[in-house]
């Protein structure tokens, strides 16, 4: 069972003037973005926005040239080399979840949820196998446990990530646009999970073209364009009355299509 967060309104995640290039690309431009405990916030924009890269440097994944990320309590400066052991623990509070599953082919299932919580928090094969179980039965994929990935349909292998995710416990789940990947029909199956995760006060910052998740489901919006964020608020306001041209431009292609 995961339990349930306490809505507090702390700050989980703060992110400070984050600025990142590849050479003269520019793709990240002084973005900063607090992530209140509980609280879902979706991220929307046109590809080559800047979306999955700040996600990417939320957990180091890439390294901002710029800028201040602090995750429960954990502060990585990009000017300076971060302590090992604080990016450890910065990283092991972000769970990620990506667009194309990152499952290893050659494990099991159990093998997939049950490895990284042995490696990164010291659990028995016991331990990780019994938290696994549990997070495999919440998926209601159980039956899969033996299973290799391949066996397992772009849905399932999605809510396996999920589950490999959570079993690290993180403070903040990272969603990088979870459903792209996946036909419309499947993804619903991935969005249920996502609103029941919600619902358990999961803090979670969700890259995301699916709408109406993100109205019905997120406490803020945010709108990037051009590397940096054009406008953030109340989900439905934003929808309904955007007041950036880029907001408006965005949101009549993707609901016409």
């Amino acid at each position: 069972m995961i339990e349930p967060n306490i809505r507090t309104g702390t700050p989980v995640v703060r992110v400070t003037n984050l600025a990142k290039a590849y050479g003269s690309n520019v793709v990240l431009r002084d973005v900063s973005l607090t992530v209140p405990e509980g609280s879902v916030t979706a991220m929307i924009g046109p590809s080559g926005a800047g979306k999955s890269t700040v996600l990417r440097c939320m957990n180091l994944l890439e390294q901002p040239d710029s800028g201040e990320i602090e995750i429960d309590g954990h502060r990585i400066n990009a000017g300076r080399k971060p302590n090992p052991k604080n990016l450890a623990a910065l990283r092991r509070s972000a769970g990620m979840v990506f667009q194309h599953f990152n499952l290893f082919p050659h494990m099991t299932v159990l093998r997939n949820i049950s490895l990284p919580q042995e490696r990164v928090l010291g659990r028995s094969r016991d331990e990780a196998n019994e938290k696994s179980m549990e997070l495999l039965k919440r998926m209601g994929l159980a039956e899969k446990a033996d299973q290799y990935p391949s066996r397992c349909s772009g849905g399932q292998q999605q809510r396996i990530a999920i589950a490999r995710a959570l079993a690290l416990g993180p403070r903040v789940m990272l969603f990088d646009e979870p459903t792209s990947a996946l036909d419309p029909e499947v993804g619903v199956e991935v969005l249920e999970v996502m609103k029941e995760l919600a619902s358990t006060g999961m803090t979670m910052v969700v890259v995301t073209h699916e709408m109406a998740f993100a109205g019905n489901v997120a406490d803020e919006l945010v709108v990037m364009a051009d590397g940096g964020i054009i406008e953030k608020g109340e989900p439905g306001q934003i929808l309904q009355d955007p007041q950036h041209d880029r907001t408006r431009r965005f949101l009549r292609a993707v609901l016409e299509r």
